[in-house]
């Protein structure tokens, strides 16, 4: 009996970059846009490629364009974000003018009623004592856990009318940031606004004295709440997907949340800051080239680059390391600009929200997961406005068929 057996062969970076006529930093390239998939060899860690994959691209020519989709097609019609090329609009307001003018607690009620309040709403104080839920003297325990455990220790609530909801957003936005362990002095630095308002009292402002022990400065402050605004909503990210589906269930704000907190937690999603701040770290300690390098060598992609919305850069970047940068030098800032030279050389995608985020979660000597507590505090505003708007159509409409890809078996005889 003839047995035929399939064997993958595999090349080396040098090998496919021979094969394909271009230099291996194009290969890494050619990763980062889902030309090509890395794998890395089992014995000394380098990255290795399917020699059919290669034979395939090098027989198509200079690709331009990704070879699969990056992702299933799932349209939802929405009247709260829009994305139309570089601009992002929020219940028709641009998004960028938003983040310089008004205050984050404004761009959440205008995402929940489409209606921009005209002054910044004051959020009651509302807090908690989550260490109860968290095993004490534990030191690995890191900030997103402890907005699980407010979330959890809030418990749950159906009323799904829109009034209910909205009440609950705030309640739920502001206990998860006050429930937070205050670093410094605990004081509420003010927020001001680009029409000189000074607002006290305000989520970022509290949000910053839970997350950095130094004294914010204006500008510092004015970042941190455009972060925040940018960061509550994006379209349907897979976040937000999850929190339509979990609304469409005809799941309380408490369920569509705990739907969206379970998605955010991959390290592609909310995490990917955390892995941005270490590559920070690395360019700071040794240089950017081989901190790009060593990224590209171990996951064939450098975090915090690349957003497939944003083929000629995430906006929400250029402006978040904009504000940074006005607000004075910093060794973060130089590492960011050392970082994105290095990757233009190797013509890897411009940066994206993330590094801002880790950037500004270094500038604030902030805990590592810091972004992570940005990004989520934030988007819990979106995940809402998406859930009251999923309330208004047919239940259970998410249905998806799978096509079956496996084995049958015949039953026993």
């Amino acid at each position: 009996m003839l047995i035929m057996v399939n064997v993958v062969q595999w090349l080396t970076t040098p090998e496919t970059a021979r094969r394909l006529g271009v230099k291996p930093a194009t290969i890494y390239a050619y990763v980062s846009r889902g030309l090509l998939t890395s794998h890395r060899d089992p014995v000394d860690r380098t990255s290795r490629f399917r020699a059919a994959d290669v034979e395939t691209l090098a027989l198509r020519g200079r690709p331009r364009e990704a070879s699969r989709h990056r992702s299933l097609e799932i349209e939802i019609e929405t009247r709260i974000t829009e994305i139309d090329g570089h601009a992002i609009r929020f219940r028709g307001h641009d998004a960028f003018r938003l983040a310089r003018t008004v205050t984050f607690e404004q761009v959440a009620e205008l995402l929940w009623s489409g209606e921009l309040p005209a002054t910044p709403p004051a959020w009651p104080t509302h807090q908690i004592d989550i260490e109860s839920f968290i095993r004490r003297g534990n030191d690995t325990v890191h900030d997103r856990q402890r907005l699980l455990a407010a979330h959890a220790a809030l418990g749950s609530r159906d009323r799904r009318d829109q009034r209910s909801v909205i009440a609950t957003g705030r309640e739920l936005i502001a206990t998860i940031v006050d429930s937070l362990p205050v670093h410094g002095d605990g004081r509420c630095p003010r927020l001001m606004l680009e029409d000189g308002t000074a607002v006290r009292g305000s989520i970022a402002g509290r949000l910053w004295a839970r997350l950095s022990p130094r004294r914010a400065t204006p500008p510092l402050m004015s970042a941190l709440n455009a972060a925040m605004v940018l960061m509550a909503d994006h379209e349907m990210a897979a976040s937000t997907l999850a929190a339509r589906v979990a609304a469409s269930t005809r799941a309380g704000p408490h369920g569509v949340v705990a739907a969206g907190f379970g998605t955010i937690s991959g390290p592609m999603h909310g995490g990917e800051s955390r892995r941005c701040r270490r590559l920070l770290v690395n360019a700071a300690r040794t240089s950017a080239r081989g901190a790009v390098s060593m990224s590209l060598e171990l996951d064939g992609r450098v975090p915090g680059f690349g957003q497939v919305l944003y083929p000629k850069g995430d906006p929400r970047a250029v402006l978040l390391l904009q504000m940074l940068r006005d607000a004075g030098p910093h060794p973060a800032l130089r590492a960011v600009d050392e970082l994105i030279a290095a990757t233009a050389q190797r013509r890897l995608p411009p940066p994206n929200v993330d590094l801002a985020l880790a950037a500004l979660g270094m500038i604030g000597d902030m805990p590592d997961d810091a972004g992570e507590a940005i990004f989520v505090s934030a988007r819990i505003a979106g995940w809402l406005a998406h859930a009251m708007e999923e309330y208004e159509e047919r239940p259970l409409r998410f249905r998806p068929r799978a096509s079956f890809i496996g084995e049958r078996h015949a039953p026993p005889e």
